[in-house]
C-alpha cells in the first residue's frame, strides 16, 4: 500500500533536535504524495508556549495549502510539575520536571483550550513519554503508562494518542539500544486486558490511536520483532473499533521516515491506508 497521510511532524520549533524548516515540508509532502499532513511540535508545559506561537507564525507565514494542517503535540505531565513550573522557582524547565515529584498523583497537560484556540490547533497528539517519578522497575512502569494512556484517550482537549506503548528511558544498551525491559524484548508483557481497557475508552470517547512509524514500528533502536509485534497491537485495537491515525514522527532536517517499511507491516496485518484517520481540507 502507499501511505497518503501524515499527522506528527516536527518542525524548527520543537524544544528538540528537530529542524526542519515549514515551508520546505509543502513540496517534500507533495514529492512524496502525501495528501493530507500536518504539524505537531511538542509542548510539555506553559513554559513552551512561545514555541508553538513560532510554530504558528512559520506556519502561517508558509501560505499553506488546504491539505495542510497545524496541530500540537501535548505531553502527558503531573499537575504537581505545573503547579511547581508556575511559581517560577525552577530555571528553563524545557522538558518539565522529571524528578521530584510524587508517584502517582494526578494528570495534566500543559495547554488549554482557550490557548488551543487562540492559536488556531486543529487538532491534539498526546504522548506519553516518560515514567512519572517511578524507580526502575518494569511492573510499576507498565502500569503507569497504561494510567497515562488511558488519561489521553479520555481527555477532552485530546484528538489523537500518540505512539502508545513507546519507550526510552532505563534499560538502554551501550549501543543505544533498547532490547529487553520495560516490553521491548516481549510485547506480552503488557497484559491483554490493558489492551483491551485502552480500547474500549478510546472507542467510547472516539479518540484516534496513533500509528507511529519513527518511534513504534520502525524505531531502529528496538529490536526488529517488535515493529511485527507492535503491527499487531495496532491490527488489535482496530478489530476492537479503534480508529488509527499515521504519524512519521520526523525530527529530521529533510522530510523522511521508513514509509515503505511501515506500510508493509500494517499492510501484513490488516491496515489499509484508507482505513487511517485523516482531517478533510481547510476551506
Amino acid at each position: 500500500m502507499k501511505i497518503s497521510s501524515d499527522w506528527h511532524i516536527h518542525t524548527r520549533n520543537s524544544c528538540d533536535s528537530a529542524s526542519l524548516v515549514v515551508s520546505e515540508l509543502i513540496p517534500a509532502a507533495e514529492a512524496l504524495r502525501i495528501e493530507a499532513f500536518g504539524i505537531s511540535d511538542h509542548i510539555h508545559t506553559p513554559y513552551n508556549l512561545p514555541d508553538l506561537v513560532a510554530s504558528r507564525r512559520e506556519f502561517d507565514e508558509s501560505q499553506p495549502p488546504p491539505n495542510f494542517h497545524f496541530g500540537v503535540e501535548v505531553s502527558c505531565v503531573s499537575q504537581w510539575e505545573l503547579d511547581e513550573i508556575a511559581t517560577g522557582k525552577h530555571a528553563n524547565p524545557v522538558y518539565g520536571l522529571r524528578q521530584g515529584g510524587p508517584a502517582w498523583g494526578p494528570l495534566a497537560i500543559g495547554i488549554g483550550a482557550e490557548e488551543l484556540k487562540r492559536l488556531g490547533v486543529e487538532y491534539v497528539i498526546g504522548g506519553t513519554h516518560w515514567p512519572m517519578y517511578l524507580p526502575a522497575d518494569r511492573d510499576a512502569i507498565i502500569r503507569d503508562y497504561h494510567r497515562q494512556n488511558l488519561f489521553l484517550a479520555t481527555h477532552p482537549l485530546v484528538t489523537i494518542v500518540a505512539h502508545p506503548w513507546w519507550w526510552m528511558g532505563y534499560w538502554k544498551d551501550d549501543d543505544g539500544c533498547y532490547r529487553g525491559d520495560p516490553w521491548l524484548d516481549d510485547f506480552g508483557k503488557i497484559p491483554a486486558s490493558m489492551h483491551d481497557e485502552f480500547a474500549a475508552a478510546a472507542v467510547e470517547h472516539g479518540t484516534i490511536v496513533e500509528a507511529n512509524i519513527s518511534a513504534t514500528l520502525c524505531n531502529r533502536a528496538y529490536p526488529e520483532t517488535f515493529g511485527h509485534q507492535y503491527a499487531e497491537y495496532l491490527a488489535g485495537l482496530k478489530e476492537r473499533g479503534v480508529r488509527l491515525s499515521l504519524g512519521s514522527d520526523c525530527h529530521s532536517p529533510q522530510y523522511t521516515a521508513a514509509f515503505e517499511r511501515a506500510a508493509a507491516l500494517l499492510e501484513a496485518v490488516g491496515i489499509r491506508d484508507e482505513d487511517l484517520w485523516r482531517l478533510p481540507p481547510r476551506p
